[in-house]
């Protein structure tokens, strides 16, 4: 690595004092919610963990502006949905920005982890923030009845970011955008059985092979599947690489009914490869 290289990393890893931070926030962003959640240190500091975790947060939010503009002028109360929410950072960043200045409209936190949905609601009450709401329960348990008309779902583990693909269509939420953590489901299906003997199976014999495939394998389908049922879908990188290498953003928007030609390429797909028994094909409805 050249000095110059090095230099960057460094540059990276420092902290960001309080009087140079307000260039990491966006315009209507306050110092005040970030510190609430601990992105800023007591002194008003950002520190090179949180610094990474605020610029995938911010970039996801700043990409979602036109989008959640568009809802807010069309539906009198958009409800968006945040699934696997953790710490509910993406949210409470979301209703700052585009929920709390307009006066209307909810945002919604799933999480499965008990402490973590206490949490975040303690905190909803000391900010006042009235239109939050936060469900302790797995985005795949969802009943219809909680439409959402934007799902977002930010490093939700493996399948959790199917679960969260599948509550959306099946509500068809005219917005859709998640960026998928961890994803070994697929790499287990093509583990050994029928996978190991498949035509393509050089493609993913070896261990390290199987994972980046998988991944990737996964994604595809994810955005097909998004496709067969009437979504634009996009797919990007969120931030730089030196922030996240969990960094592909699916954003999709409903823009008609189905599209035969996604169904045709996803049949054609799965034809090839002994995975049908991914999740998300399970739980998400046939395109009609």
């Amino acid at each position: 690595m050249t000095g110059k290289g090095k230099g960057q990393g460094a540059k990276e890893r420092a902290a960001i004092p309080a009087n140079h931070v307000r260039r990491e926030l966006l315009p209507e962003q306050s110092a005040a919610l970030l510190q609430e959640l601990h992105l800023l240190t007591r002194t008003g500091d950002l520190n090179a963990d949180a610094r990474r975790k605020l610029k995938q947060i911010n970039h996801l939010a700043g990409l979602l502006g036109p989008d959640l503009d568009a809802l807010f002028d069309r539906v009198p109360e958009p409800r968006l949905l945040d699934a696997g929410a953790g710490n509910a950072y993406l949210g409470f960043v979301l209703y700052e920005l585009h929920f709390a200045p307009r006066g209307r409209g909810e945002v919604w936190s799933v999480e499965v982890r008990p402490d973590l949905v206490a949490r975040a609601k303690e905190r909803a009450q000391r900010l006042h923030h009235e239109r939050m709401r936060f469900l302790q329960q797995p985005a795949a348990e969802l009943a219809d009845e909680v439409h959402a008309d934007c799902v977002v779902a930010l490093h939700a583990c493996d399948t959790a970011t199917d679960d969260a693909i599948a509550y959306g269509v099946r509500v068809q939420a005219p917005v859709i955008a998640v960026v998928p953590c961890c994803q070994a489901e697929v790499a287990r299906l093509l583990q050994g059985g029928s996978a190991a003997h498949s035509r393509l199976g050089p493609l993913w014999r070896h261990p390290m092979q199987r994972r980046e495939f998988g991944a990737h394998l996964t994604n595809v389908i994810r955005g097909l599947v998004l496709e067969a049922h009437g979504y634009q879908v996009t797919v990007t990188e969120l931030t730089g690489w030196e922030h996240s290498l969990k960094n592909e953003l699916i954003l999709a928007r409903k823009v008609q009914k189905r599209s035969g030609l996604a169904i045709q390429q996803l049949d054609a797909l799965l034809g090839e490869l002994p995975i049908l028994d991914m999740k998300l094909l399970r739980d998400a409805p046939a395109p009609v």
